[in-house]
This record gives structure tokens, sequence and C-alpha cells, in this order.
């Protein structure tokens, strides 16, 4: 197979399995999941996001990000508190505990990036990280954050 017959999707999705496994195997260390760290993060950048539009912004089911959840509340790395005008709705805060997990959390995410991506001249790196954001932004626009 040559570098012109395999398709762009395919070489992202490759990509992608192969940072997950990464990003799963190091995150055990904080005894976490991918799924739990994205939900950390999302309810870091955005307290009160609901369990619903974490699980969009993060690209699982609602159901995958329940059990992650689930094992952050019994942690007591995260709360779920009622919505205040839905009360089917909960909202997700992060403790002061899940904040000390969410930033050694982050410093592993940096370090198996960085491992990841020294293939990759910085400009090249730049280039890639602005590639990327604007296909996710075209086909998930719910994974960025309104800031990103």
């Amino acid at each position: 197979m040559n570098e012109q017959s395999v398709s762009t999707g395919y070489l992202a999705w490759q990509f992608s399995q192969a940072m997950g496994a990464r990003l799963e195997k190091e995150l055990r260390a904080l005894d976490l999941t991918l799924a739990q760290h994205n939900a950390l993060q999302h309810a870091l950048r955005e307290p009160g996001i609901s369990s619903a539009a974490a699980a969009r912004r993060a690209g699982i089911t609602a159901q995958s990000m329940g059990a992650a959840i689930n094992g952050l509340v019994d942690r007591g790395l995260m709360e779920r508190r009622p919505h205040p005008t839905n009360r089917r709705v909960l909202c997700l805060h992060i403790t002061d505990d899940g904040r000390r997990v969410a930033g050694q959390a982050s410093v592993v995410i940096g370090r198996v990036n960085d491992d990841a991506l020294t293939v990759l001249s910085p400009a090249e790196r730049a280039t890639a990280h602005s590639l990327l954001h604007r296909l996710v932004a075209h086909l998930n626009p719910d994974a960025l954050s309104p800031s990103s």
C-alpha cells in the first residue's frame, strides 16, 4: 500500500486509535480512563455542564459518559448538582480533588502529545493542529469549547 492509496480518513482514524491507546495507558497511573479525563476537563472548563453535553463534546455515548462520571463521583472528584431551572438535568461540578487530578492528567496528556508529535517540526505541529481544528469544527463542532 503506497502513501497515496491510503485515505486521509483512514490515517486520521489510525492516529486517533494510537493516541487513544497511549493516553488510556498513561492515564491509568492516575486511575483515570480517557472518558473520565474528558469529563473532568469539560466540567473544569464549563462548570455546570450537563452529562449529555459533556458526552457530545467528548464524542462518546451518553451511557459511556454516565459510567465515567459515576466513577468520578464515587471517588469524590466530581459532583452532580440540580440544574437551577430544569429538574431533570443534573449539572457537573469538579471538586478540589478533581481539580488536582485534572491538573496531573493535563501533564500526562501533554507528555503523550509531545512524544507522539516529536517527528514533526514546530511549524508542522502548528499546521497539523490548525488543520485538525478546522476539520473537527466542520465535522463535530460540539467537540470544541466556545473559547477554542
